[in-house]
């Protein structure tokens, strides 16, 4: 029999993990090309020969996923498979059925075939979309867990965009680490926190490598999801993060349902700050697809920190977390919430400044509007935010991104930075849950 020629659909992180799990060094399979997609820059390389195995001495060529119907014609694929996430149903059968059309079955795996068990407990975090709070949910988890006198050693889920190969398997537990490994704002935004709280992550190309490495020092795995993928890993507990500023979307959006479907508990963030009715929306909808779930609300308070003390009267540029603005969809981040509480008359527009990449972000995705999106992929983004940045008429920048945005671009205006942590709303909570889970 002939192999099955395939083409995996993805972003730069969970196509390659489903990739090392089914396809490395399987001889029934041909994987004749990654696509991609939400993130710059990452299409026109390839999956290096050394992660890919001995079947694909060349390597695996990336290409841009709106060439999907030619690159079916040219391979002569036979399947399609979905490894990419925070897609709504809409955006995934409407890909689904450009595939069919061109004569190519569409799939996605399941969790049998691509999570990974480990020789030590794991708890995982994922969520219904990004920017519903996992990192937050993340660090309180770890604090707990310190408390109970655990070494916990978080897994982050992949964001490999740079050298593939050197990129294989990554620690984190200095800032100095960042630099070594010459991480984009959006790695620093996901690890900066874990190591400023003393806490050690990894992440990388190969998750059993990474895996296998961690378990060495670790009494229990924190999977820390990026987007609203599934876990890598076979769950002990697996925690999923909502939030009722998109009510529906728990039912709306892949894989965010099977996250939710998947669930011990669901912590509904950011209840504080929602309206009631959208609130109780997201609590039937979890209770609908998984009735058994713990439900645990939680609040996301603000930190403020920086030059100024109030922006009474002030125009201000307000920089949010890049992937919650483009592909999370969100109108708003923890920097607008903040410049509005601390007096700002106005959060300025940046479009009209925008520099390369960053216009070419403002083009790809204008529901952003009159916000700013921390990109940072690369040391081009670096210095078109640093310009943008600078160029932008207003009085103060509000840094609503997870990072000291500070020490990566140099800029020439009073900032704001704004912190978050997860702050549970009444019981249960994580104490309790995490207690059992000890137990």
């Amino acid at each position: 029999m002939s192999k099955k020629k395939v083409i995996i659909l993805g972003a730069a992180g969970r196509d390659f993990h489903d990739f090392n799990c089914r396809f490395r060094d399987n001889e029934d399979y041909e994987v004749v090309a990654f696509t991609a997609t939400q993130i710059p820059d990452i299409d026109g390389r390839k999956y290096p020969a050394e992660l890919a195995g001995s079947l694909y001495p060349d390597g695996i060529p990336i290409e841009d996923e709106g060439r999907i119907e030619e690159l079916i014609a040219e391979t002569g694929a036979d399947m399609c498979i979905m490894a990419y996430s925070d897609r709504s149903y809409q955006q995934v059968m409407s890909l689904g059925s450009r595939v069919n059309a061109a004569g190519a079955d569409f799939a996605m795996m399941g969790e049998r075939d691509t999570q990974l068990e480990s020789s030590k407990p794991v708890i995982s975090v994922g969520a219904v979309r990004t920017g519903c709070g996992k990192s937050q949910t993340s660090r309180a988890i770890c604090r707990i867990l310190r408390g109970a006198g655990k070494k916990v050693v978080a897994i982050r889920h992949p964001m490999p965009y740079g050298d593939l190969v050197k990129q294989r398997v990554q620690r984190f537990a200095e800032l100095s680490d960042l630099e070594k490994h010459d991480c984009t704002i959006e790695e620093m935004e996901e690890y900066e926190p874990h190591i400023a709280a003393g806490g050690v992550i990894y992440a990388g190309v190969d998750y059993e490598a990474i895996l296998r490495e961690a378990e060495k020092e670790a009494d229990i795995i924190l999977w820390d999801g990026g987007n609203n993928d599934t876990p890598f890993y076979k769950s002990d507990l697996h925690i999923v993060v909502a939030d009722p500023h998109r009510p529906g979307h728990e039912k709306e959006y892949f894989p965010g349902e099977t996250n939710v479907r998947l669930a011990d508990v669901v912590v509904i963030n950011k209840v504080v700050e929602a309206e009631f009715e959208a609130i109780q929306e997201v609590r039937d909808n979890v209770r609908e697809i998984n009735p058994d779930a713990v439900i645990i609300d939680g609040a996301s308070p603000l930190t403020i920190e920086g030059d100024l003390e109030t922006l009474d009267g002030m125009k201000v540029l307000v920089v949010e977390d890049g992937p919650t603005l483009t592909h999370g969809e969100m109108a708003y981040g923890a920097g607008v919430v903040a410049a509005m509480r601390m007096g700002a008359a106005e959060t300025v527009d940046p479009r009209p400044w925008a520099v390369g990449k960053l216009a070419e972000t403002f083009e790809i995705y204008p529901e952003i509007g009159a916000l700013l999106p921390a990109m940072g992929y690369g040391d081009e983004q670096k210095a078109d935010l640093e310009k943008t940045i600078n160029a932008v008429e207003c009085d103060a920048v509000v840094i609503g991104t997870p990072i000291d945005l500070n020490r990566i671009v140099k800029i020439d205006k009073p900032t704001v930075r704004v912190g978050y942590e997860l702050q549970e709303i009444g019981k249960p909570d994580l104490a309790q849950v995490l207690a059992r889970f000890l137990d």
